[in-house]
């Protein structure tokens, strides 16, 4: 739970978090359990294997000063799907209470401190807190990226709902989603939360009705609709995709500025010609860094990671490292997939936020999001596979009544 509540504070705490989650881990025992777990998931091999690749490049290429780092980042990916996965269902639950919990604290942060800046009064901002009011760089991201899971959280619970005949309940679901909506736009302005927003929804809807096309067809016809009325249309929205297409124009020109569709057009289009030049094993492990600086415009030299997760690895462990990151992302895609209920689309819905972030952003590879979003993403994958009736039972404790005295 302890991790789950510091998702969205400064990167030192949830890495405290983490350590912290190994430890107790290692004191709390069950390992012929939680192995046995590991062993039987469909993510054991995908990560195994990626763990093991990374380590046979490491012995083979060179070494570089940023080995170290992104050999520690490279295994921290691991460590932290290993230790969601080993997790029992209870301690799950409880990991999942901890993030819901502080996402609905930090809404509430959010619209007080907007509120007292609407009428004029002071709001104490305290430190901790700022990324998750204003936007202060890549953890502002990766709160972004948060709110935007538990924004598709809560439209598939409505979509649920409105199945189950339940308007209220699919009402106040969906406020929840429009809320989420509107913090990314305007208090955390992420364009790969929107777009993520945009794409998972119609998502689940296909996940939920697959079996029943005329459902599905009027879903996807209504989704987008009010996708186009509600977001589109706003100048804020527009506004960020435009620009987005006015800085990726101006890259194909030959332009150079630290615009971020500028960026990652040069990262892309380096990074690519990386993997083609050593398409086997790579540049080696922190390899990426060294070979930007000697292909990259002067101006963006100080980066030292492409801003897509698959590319970072093809650059340094070559087409088979790249492959064994894909492998991970879409067997929980395919995992949560395959569950076809409820607690199924939960999952979907945040490893496709996830994937999404991966190829849009340094979502991993960067622990200010990827120790956050990785986490919360695997733990409602390690949740969705549980048996039926079991998986998200109990994350609201129930109320329990103390026995009565009676008398002698």
């Amino acid at each position: 739970m302890f991790w789950g509540l510091t998702v969205f504070m400064p990167v030192g705490v949830p890495y405290l978090a983490a350590l912290l989650m190994m430890v107790a881990l290692l004191v709390a025992g069950g390992w012929r359990e939680r192995m046995q777990r590991l062993r039987a998931n469909p993510m054991w091999w995908p990560i195994t294997i990626y763990v093991v690749w990374t380590l046979v490049v490491l012995a083979l290429e060179p070494i570089y000063p940023q080995t170290p780092s992104n050999l520690v980042h490279g295994l921290r990916i691991a460590a932290t799907l290993y230790m969601a996965l080993a997790l029992s269902r209870e301690e799950a639950v409880w990991a999942m209470r901890g993030f819901l919990l502080m996402a609905l604290f930090n809404l509430v942060l959010i619209a007080g401190f907007w509120t007292a800046v609407y009428l004029r009064m002071y709001f104490p901002v305290v430190e901790p807190f700022r990324g998750v009011i204003f936007l202060v760089g890549n953890k502002s991201i990766s709160n972004a990226l948060l709110f935007t899971i538990l924004g598709a959280t809560a439209a598939v619970f409505g979509l649920q709902a409105l199945s189950e005949q339940r308007p209220m309940r699919a009402a106040v679901a969906f406020a929840l989603t429009l809320v989420v909506a509107v913090v990314i736009t305007f208090s955390l302005p992420s364009r790969t939360s929107l777009l993520a927003l945009l794409l998972v929804i119609p998502a689940a809807c296909l996940h939920q009705w697959r079996r029943q096309l005329k459902v599905l067809a009027l879903a996807m016809i209504a989704g987008g609709v009010v996708v186009s009325v509600a977001l589109w249309n706003s100048p804020a929205v527009q506004q960020k995709f435009e620009l987005g297409v006015q800085e990726l124009e101006a890259a194909q020109r030959g332009a150079v500025s630290e615009g971020s569709w500028v960026v990652r057009y040069y990262m892309y289009r380096d990074t690519g010609r990386m993997i083609l030049d050593r398409p086997f094993t790579g540049w080696g492990i922190g390899g990426w860094t060294e070979q930007w600086q000697l292909r990259g415009p002067k101006l963006l030299a100080d980066y030292n990671m492409p801003h897509n997760d698959f590319l970072w690895m093809g650059s340094q462990a070559g087409i088979p490292g790249v492959l064994s990151l894909l492998a991970i992302m879409l067997t929980g895609v395919w995992v949560a997939w395959r569950r076809d209920d409820l607690y199924g689309r939960y999952a979907f819905a945040a490893q496709l936020i996830a994937l999404i972030a991966t190829n849009a952003n340094s979502a991993l590879r960067d622990a200010q999001i990827g120790l956050s979003l990785l986490w919360v993403s695997t733990v409602y994958l390690r949740l969705a596979q549980e048996p039926v009736g079991d998986a998200w039972r109990g994350l609201l404790p129930r109320r329990t009544r103390l026995p009565q005295k009676t008398s002698a």
